[in-house]
C-alpha cells in the first residue's frame, strides 16, 4: 500500500512532544469500561505574573470546560482513520490548526520529510499433519450497523511498521510474552527457537522489543497476537468494550526515537541523511519478519502447536485449549513486504505569548495521527486539548491579559476508570494539590484527588522512564521538567480498527465528561507553572527517588566487587542542596509581602533558573552506553523494555552484561556506570545550591 505524498503528521518524525500512558503501551491488564485521558506536559520554563490574582484565573479556567465542545473535536479528528502522512490526517492537522487559529492564537505548521513504513504485501498461512491449510485474512471486520464501515477500507491493513521484508515458512514455537526472559526459559527447557517463527501475545513489552527479542534467540520471523485472556475478558464490541474476534493491534516496531533517517539529530530541510537502506539496517529495527494477528487467529494457530504443556502462567483464559511449546508440528508461512519511503508530516504550533518573560515557555503537547481512527489513542488527548485552548482564550478575553507563553502542539490519548500521573519528582507536590482542586468526573462530590486515591496505582507516581512516548525527548533526551497524566487505564480495543467515536461514545466517556476533567488538570497545572511568581518544583521527593533507586541498585550488586560510595555520597550532596533551596524559598515567601518580583527580581530569576535547569544537569552528553540519544543517566527505558521505566538505567544496563559475560571489564563497567551517574548528580546538586559547575 503505498503510501498518499500529501499527507501530515506529527509523530513519526517527532521530537516527540509530550503521554501514554503507556496504558496502550504498558502491559496489558483491562478494566471492563477503559476511558484512557493522557494529557502530557513539560514544563520546561516558567512564565510570570497576571493580575489579578492567579487563582481568580484557575477558578475561571475550571469553570469553562464544555462536554458538547470536546465530543464535537473527538468526533471531527477521528471522521476518517488517518495515519501519519496520509490525506486525511493532513485534514486532521488543518481542524487542529484552524481551532487554535479560531481563538487568535499564532498558529503555524511545521514540515518535516520523514522515513515512514507501509505494508505493501501480507500473507499469512498454516499447515500442519492432516490438517487443511488455513489461510489467514488479515482482515478486521466491520459489524452490522457500523456507522464507519465505508470509510474503514481507507485504514491501512494490518502490519508492524519497520518490520523486515521476507518470507519464512518454519515451524511454530510459543513464546508466551516475547519477553528476553521468557526465551531464555525456553532456551533452558531445550527448546530451539532457531529458524522457527516465535508466536507471542501482546502485553508486558513493547511490541518491537517482542520481535527483537525472537531475532537474538535465532527465530526467523515473528507473529504476535492479541490473547482473549487479556484482550476479549467479556463482552466484545459493539456490544462490549472489548476486542471483537478479529481485532488487530497494530503499531511499529522501531526502537529508536524520531525520524529512522537521522538519528540523534533533527530532521529538518537539507539536513544530513543516512539511506532507506542504512536506516532499515540499524539496530533499532527489528531485522526480521513480523505480523500482528487477532485473537482469533492466534487461538487458530496455538491449537496445532504441540509439544510439552506450557506453565500455568504461560496458558490462556478460561476455556482455552492447553497452549503448548512446540515447535511445530504447525508451520506458519509468512510473506512481508513493506514500503519504506520519505514522507512529508507536519506540526502544529500555537504560541499564546506571555506578558513577562514570553521566551520562556510551558508545553503542552499532543500527537494527532493515529494507526486506524484513534478515538482513544490519541485523539482523546487531542480533543482534550483543543478544549482547554478554548478555555484559555476565554480566560484571556475575560481579563484582556496575554497569558503566558506556551507552546500547544498536537499530541496525547484517553480510556478507563482512575487517574494516573507520571512525572519527574519535582512535579510531584504540584500534581496532588491541583488535583484536588478538579471535579472527579464520574462522582460530583468527590475531586479528582479522590478518584486517583481510589485507583490504587503503585507507586502512586509513576516515573517518566519508558521509551517511544511523547514526553520521551523531553525528559530523556534533553532533561526538561515533565508530567504525563490520564484518567483511565489500558484498553482493549487499541490501536484496532474499533478505537473511534462510537467506542469512545458508548464505552469510554459516554458524557465526555472525562475529556473535560482532563481538560481541567491540563490546564490547571499550566498556569500554575506559568503564573506563579516562584515555579511550584519540589526537589524533596527527587532526593528520595535517588535514595530509593540506589537501595534497588545494592540489591543488585550483592556480591560484587563494586562500591556505591560515591553514588551515595552524591545524593548527600543533592540532599543538602534541596535543603539550601528549600531555606532560601522560605526566605522569600517571608520578605514578600506580594511584591518580592519588583523588590528582587534578579534574586526570583536565579531561583527560576536553578530550579528549572536541575533537570538538565541529571544528563551526559554521551548518552548511555550503547543508547546514546538516551542523555538522561537517571530515569530511560528498560533496556528489553522500551514501555518499562528504569533508575539509573547505565547502572541496570552494566549489570545485565555481566550476568552475560561476568568478565574483570563487564564488572569495571559497572563501577564506571555508578561514577558516571554520581557525577550528574553532584552536578545537580551544584545547579540546585547555586554553586559553580
Amino acid at each position: 500500500m503505498p503510501p498518499p505524498q500529501d499527507g501530515v503528521d506529527d509523530s513519526a518524525a517527532r521530537v516527540p512532544l509530550l503521554p501514554p500512558p503507556a496504558p496502550r503501551r504498558a502491559a496489558v491488564r483491562l478494566h471492563p469500561l477503559p476511558l484512557l485521558i493522557a494529557a502530557t506536559l513539560a514544563a520546561s520554563y516558567r512564565l510570570l505574573f497576571l493580575a489579578p490574582a492567579p487563582s481568580y484565573y484557575q477558578s475561571l479556567l475550571l469553570s469553562l470546560g464544555s462536554n458538547d465542545t470536546a465530543a464535537a473535536h473527538l468526533h471531527a479528528l477521528t471522521i476518517r482513520p488517518h495515519l501519519a502522512g496520509t490525506g486525511a490526517n493532513a485534514l486532521a492537522a488543518a481542524h487542529v490548526a484552524a481551532t487554535l487559529s479560531s481563538h487568535s492564537f499564532r498558529t503555524r505548521l511545521t514540515s518535516y520529510s520523514v522515513l515512514l513504513s507501509y505494508p505493501a504485501y501480507r500473507s499469512l498461512s498454516l499447515s500442519a499433519p492432516d490438517r487443511d491449510t488455513v489461510l489467514f485474512a488479515l482482515k478486521q471486520e466491520t459489524y452490522a450497523g457500523d456507522p464507519y464501515e465505508a470509510v474503514s477500507a481507507e485504514a491501512v491493513p494490518t502490519f508492524l511498521a519497520y518490520a523486515a521484508s521476507g518470507s519464512v515458512s518454519a515451524e511454530a514455537v510459543y513464546a508466551n510474552y516475547g519477553r528476553a526472559e521468557d526465551f531464555a526459559y525456553l532456551a533452558a527447557r531445550g527448546i530451539d527457537v532457531t529458524g522457527k517463527v516465535a508466536v507471542a501475545r501482546y502485553g508486558e513489552v513493547f511490541r518491537g522489543d517482542i520481535v527483537r527479542n525472537a531475532r537474538d534467540a535465532g527465530a526467523a520471523a515473528a507473529v504476535i497476537y492479541s490473547d482473549a485472556k487479556d484482550y476479549a475478558a467479556g463482552k466484545t464490541f459493539p456490544d462490549g468494550p472489548w476486542m471483537p474476534p478479529t481485532g488487530v493491534q497494530v503499531g511499529s516496531t522501531f526502537k529508536g526515537v524520531g525520524d529512522p533517517t537521522t538519528p540523534m539529530w533533527a530532521s529538518s530541510e537539507g539536513c544530513e541523511r543516512l539511506t532507506i537502506a542504512e536506516a532499515m539496517s540499524s539496530d533499532d529495527m527489528p531485522g526480521i519478519p513480523a505480523l500482528p494477528v487477532s485473537w482469533k487467529d492466534g487461538e487458530t494457530i496455538l491449537q496445532l502447536i504441540g509439544g510439552d504443556v506450557a506453565p500455568e502462567d504461560w496458558q490462556g483464559g478460561d476455556g482455552a485449549a492447553a497452549y503448548r511449546f512446540g515447535p511445530g508440528p504447525a508451520v506458519l508461512n509468512l510473506t512481508y513486504t513493506g514500503n519504506e519511503t520519505m514522507v512529508t508530516i507536519q506540526n502544529v504550533i500555537s504560541v499564546i505569548e506571555g506578558g513577562e518573560e514570553p521566551e520562556r515557555y510551558v508545553i503542552l503537547g499532543n500527537h494527532r495521527d493515529a494507526w486506524t481512527f484513534g478515538a482513544v489513542d490519541p485523539n482523546s488527548g487531542t480533543a482534550s486539548l483543543l478544549e482547554l485552548n478554548g478555555c484559555l482564550s476565554c480566560k484571556r478575553r475575560a481579563g484582556d491579559l496575554d497569558g503566558p507563553s506556551s507552546c500547544a502542539t498536537g499530541m496525547p490519548k484517553m480510556a478507563g476508570h482512575g487517574f494516573y500521573a507520571s512525572a519527574t519528582p519535582q512535579l510531584d507536590e504540584l500534581l496532588k494539590e491541583a488535583s484536588k482542586q478538579v471535579q472527579n468526573p464520574d462522582n460530583g462530590t468527590q475531586s479528582l484527588y479522590d478518584l486517583w486515591m481510589s485507583s490504587n496505582s503503585s507507586p502512586l507516581i509513576g516515573r517518566l522512564g519508558g521509551g517511544s512516548s511523547d514526553y520521551s525527548a523531553f525528559v530523556q533526551h534533553i532533561g526538561i521538567p515533565s508530567v504525563d497524566m490520564a484518567i483511565g487505564s489500558d484498553y482493549p480495543v487499541y490501536h484496532s480498527l474499533y478505537d473511534d467515536f462510537i467506542w469512545m461514545e458508548k464505552f469510554g466517556d459516554p458524557l465526555f465528561q472525562r475529556h473535560v476533567a482532563a481538560a481541567s488538570m491540563w490546564g490547571l497545572v499550566a498556569l500554575r507553572l506559568s503564573d506563579e511568581e516562584i515555579l511550584p518544583f519540589n526537589y524533596s521527593n527527587y532526593a528520595t527517588e535517588l535514595e530509593n533507586g540506589a537501595l534497588g541498585i545494592s540489591e543488585r550488586v550483592q556480591g560484587m566487587p563494586v562500591s556505591l560510595s560515591p553514588l551515595h555520597k552524591s545524593i548527600k550532596e543533592f540532599r543538602k542542596a534541596v535543603a539550601k533551596v528549600d531555606s532560601e524559598l522560605k526566605a522569600l515567601q517571608t520578605w514578600k509581602i506580594w511584591s518580592p518580583w519588583r523588590n528582587n527580581p534578579l534574586k526570583v530569576r536565579d531561583i527560576n533558573d536553578r530550579l528549572m535547569m536541575t533537570e538538565r544537569a541529571f544528563t551526559d552528553r554521551e548518552g548511555l552506553s550503547g543508547r546514546p540519544w538516551y542523555k538522561h543517566l537517571i530515569y530511560a527505558p528498560s533496556l528489553h523494555n522500551d514501555y518499562g521505566a528504569e533508575v539509573y538505567p547505565g547502572i541496570g544496563d552494566a549489570i545485565e552484561r555481566v550476568k552475560k559475560t561476568n568478565t574483570s571489564e563487564s564488572l569495571q563497567s559497572i563501577q564506571h556506570e555508578i561514577y558516571r551517574v554520581s557525577r550528574v548528580i553532584n552536578q545537580a546538586a551544584l545547579v540546585l545550591s547555586g554553586g559553580l559547575t
